[in-house]
């Protein structure tokens, strides 16, 4: 028996319980979304109410608490949550507002705060009213403008204050469809063939040789070849990081933190499955998804479960050529993807972040050969999770060069003084944030 098709009351409430179990109960919006029962169109609209109410909050909070007679953090967490989905539609003008206005009054009722819809109704009729003075007061503020929490603000304003509004306004953007191309079933050239045949529009990347981002962007199943293991989704900065590891066939390569496995895979890709490829994780659930990669593209890898922290239990005692460490962290590059980011992490998390990632780091140094290349990857914008990372590590090994500069030369130059390694900040040249330091043992 089908499913029976969720009204639109029903879909904006059941958007608010998702907000609320972010917002409120510091849950992640993937696990959250993992059981997700509804489909087509009420799937579709109730995750853009979602992602677009969590990717504003922090703006419409401050919004919210300008239209109420309390605090929005007095209020329950579902009827917030609620006021929250009904100002961000009056705000992106995706819905008729007359609509916006009626359906989340009703949707009160559904999550049982039938006597808080006369609340509800007045909040956004106010809104309505005196809308332009309200955004305008509110976003005389950065961190309200670009929806961002305080802390992270003011820590991209010290960190890369001449990059930092620029940072904070490509996390709100919706970021574009990329894919990789498996070079050992296709050509770039062929998947571009194949992919403007079937109706869409290519591009290929500046800087990774691999990828193509295509527009209009579609459920994967959709794609022509992929289904044959010729095409994977993976943004353009997560390709990168194999151009920089540079595999070559015949050598042993760690992938020491793997899942879900688009590195390792690439990796295996890239030099047409002959190399001895281990792809850790410490996470044994996660490396289902690892298998589920390698069989779908026709390759092979050891998949093992294990710390990367800890190769006492897990190493066999010969030593890697390369290693990609791509480690734990903040995450902050990824924002327009994650926006739940901006809620769950706080600024107390980067220094265990930061100590977490720097004992990785020396300690997968350790797996390396003598003239091997170890290639240290974060999804974070932030400082102390990359460069001081690696600053550290490099003036306490003097057997390790940093041979980013000449692996990225042709890439957009970075200033003198801006650190180790290079970051690639969320939006240039289409991609999220990602910070690579490729570093070489001459000893």
């Amino acid at each position: 028996m089908s499913t029976p098709t969720p009204s639109p009351a029903q879909i904006r409430a059941a958007a608010a319980s998702l907000v609320a179990g972010v917002a409120h109960d510091g849950r992640s919006l993937e696990d959250l979304l993992a059981n997700d029962p509804d489909e087509g169109s009420a799937r579709g609209l109730k995750r853009s109410l979602v992602y677009g109410t969590l990717r504003w909050h922090f703006r419409l909070l401050e919004v919210l608490r300008c239209l109420a007679d309390r605090p929005p953090e007095k209020l329950p967490p579902t009827l917030g949550a609620l006021l929250e989905v009904g100002l961000f539609q009056l705000v992106s003008g995706q819905t008729a507002e007359h609509a916006a206005v009626a359906e989340t009054v009703s949707a009160a009722r559904v999550l049982g705060h039938g006597r808080a819809s006369g609340f509800v109704n007045a909040v956004l009729r106010r809104f309505q009213r005196e809308r332009d003075s309200l955004l305008a007061a509110v976003d005389a503020d950065l961190g309200a403008r670009t929806a961002h929490p305080k802390w992270l603000v003011e820590q991209l304003q010290r960190e890369r204050p001449e990059h930092a509004a620029a940072i904070l306004e490509a996390n709100n953007e919706h970021p574009p469809m990329w894919l990789r191309v498996n070079r050992m079933r296709w050509s770039v050239a062929e998947a571009t063939g194949a992919l403007e045949a079937g109706g869409w529009q290519v591009w290929p990347h500046p800087w990774a040789a691999d990828a193509l981002r295509i527009e209009p962007a579609a459920d994967v199943r959709a794609l022509p070849g992929f289904a044959e293991g010729r095409l994977s989704v993976q943004d353009a900065a997560a390709q990168l990081a194999v151009d920089l590891l540079d595999p070559q066939p015949g050598e042993r390569i760690l992938d020491a933190c793997s899942a879900p496995g688009g590195k390792a895979c690439h990796v295996l890709e890239r030099v047409g499955g002959r190399c001895d490829l281990t792809a850790l994780d410490v996470s044994g659930p996660r490396l289902d998804r690892v298998r589920d990669s390698l069989e779908r593209l026709g390759l092979s890898a050891q998949v093992r479960a294990g710390d990367a922290g800890d190769p006492s239990a897990w190493w066999d005692g010969r030593p890697y050529d390369r290693i990609l460490l791509d480690v734990p962290c903040s995450a902050t590059g990824v924002i327009r993807r994650h926006p739940d980011i901006k809620l769950l992490r706080r600024a107390r998390d980067i220094p265990a972040l930061a100590r977490r990632q720097a004992a990785l780091l020396r300690t997968a140094w350790g797996l390396l050969s003598p003239g091997g290349t170890l290639l240290y990857t974060s999804c974070s914008v932030l400082r102390p999770e990359n460069e001081a990372v690696v600053e550290a590590f490099l003036g306490a090994a003097p057997e390790a060069s940093d041979h980013t500069p000449a692996a990225t030369r042709g890439w957009p130059a970075r200033p003198p003084g801006a650190g180790p390694g290079y970051l690639v900040r969320p939006g240039e040249a289409g991609m999220d944030g990602f910070y690579y330091a490729c570093l070489t043992r001459h000893s």
